[in-house]
């Protein structure tokens, strides 16, 4: 850096397309809040594993709660990206729950 001669450097653009920060952001975001949300419902599923057989109630529910969060996940995911929530890819939400109950009354 000279002294004398400041000038402060400009990145300019290549031509391959305008540099967008936003629509990164978002994705990211919105695949790690999804992501960290599914882990709870999985968990969930697999706490609902290890609970004694003879509890069915403690079962169902800890698969319901799971089913919720996978919702929840689906929804936080929608929001970020500014996209309607109520739509049939919420159902995808209710795979961890269905899936927890099938493994464990099954």
């Amino acid at each position: 850096m000279d002294p004398d001669n400041l000038r402060r450097e400009t990145i300019r653009d290549s031509g391959s397309g305008p540099m967008h920060l936003e629509p990164v952001q978002k994705w990211v975001l919105s695949v790690l809040a999804a992501v960290t949300i599914a882990h709870l419902a999985v968990g969930l599923v697999i706490a609902a594993l290890y609970v004694d057989q003879s509890r069915t109630d403690a079962v169902v529910g800890l698969n319901i709660i799971s089913a919720a969060f996978g919702l929840i996940a689906v929804a936080v995911f929608r929001a970020i990206h500014q996209k309607p929530i109520l739509t049939p890819w919420l159902a995808l939400g209710l795979v961890p729950g269905i899936v927890g109950l099938w493994l464990c009354l099954g």
